[in-house]
């Protein structure tokens, strides 16, 4: 029972991760749109509750990465405890380094109320780090998402090779966390730009996707021992 209970807290962290990671990025998209770093801090005090909003969503990913660690630790360990501790690891990592958005997020409120008041050379400094804040955003996706990828990878790993879940389905995960940390770094060194950046994503959305509704309706078989 409680095996079942903790595949299915895997499961719906999952998709509220997915939310609320999906949603964040795209109200921030929003409320901090403009021509130049100028305009686009004005936009960003002028929408103050959904800026206090895209922070509670940011600070939600890091509970349910560290969530996610402990649930998917918890449904592996048995098949391979030093992996799987490497695998919490990566993602308790994850966990940490979502915090950096949220906490950019919050300076970058308080940079786009006094970026109204300042005048004169303060005007330049605050644009500087106002843009480096919005910047820091895509900059800690770049270095989180190989963690992400490692640790993943390392749990579709155990989850296959237990066949607690379907080969298959495991290999898939495998290969689209994978992917990622291959891809990621790869782009963050602008050997990967554009829309190819948005579309190494989508094998490891797709993957989360199927995964979680199965933890949620067909949890995690027990691996037989002889």
């Amino acid at each position: 029972m409680i095996r079942a209970s903790t595949a299915r807290l895997a499961g719906s962290t999952i998709l509220f991760y997915i939310a609320t990671s999906i949603a964040g990025t795209m109200l921030l998209q929003r409320i901090s749109h403009g021509e130049g770093i100028a305009a686009r801090l004005a936009s960003i005090a002028a929408h103050r509750p959904q800026m206090s909003l895209s922070f509670v969503l940011a600070l939600l990913t890091v509970f349910e990465a560290l969530i996610l660690a402990v649930a998917l630790y918890a449904l592996t360990r048995h098949d391979d405890a030093d992996v799987a501790l490497f695998a919490l690891t990566c993602r308790v990592v994850e966990g940490v380094l979502n915090a950096i958005p949220a906490i950019a997020l919050l300076a970058l409120g308080s940079i786009s109320l006094q970026a109204a008041a300042v005048s004169g050379p303060e005007v330049s400094a605050t644009n500087t780090l106002g843009s480096f804040l919005l910047n820091l955003q895509g900059w800690t996706t770049i270095v989180s998402a190989p963690v992400f990828g490692v640790g993943s990878a390392l749990f579709y790993y155990l989850f296959a090779r237990a066949r607690s879940i379907p080969v298959s389905l495991a290999w898939f995960g495998v290969f689209s966390s994978v992917l990622l940390v291959v891809a990621i770094p790869m782009q963050g060194m602008h050997i990967i730009r554009g829309v190819l950046g948005f579309y190494v994503w989508l094998p490891s959305l797709l993957f989360e996707l199927l995964f979680a509704p199965w933890l949620l309706i067909k949890g995690v078989a027990t691996r037989a021992t002889k």
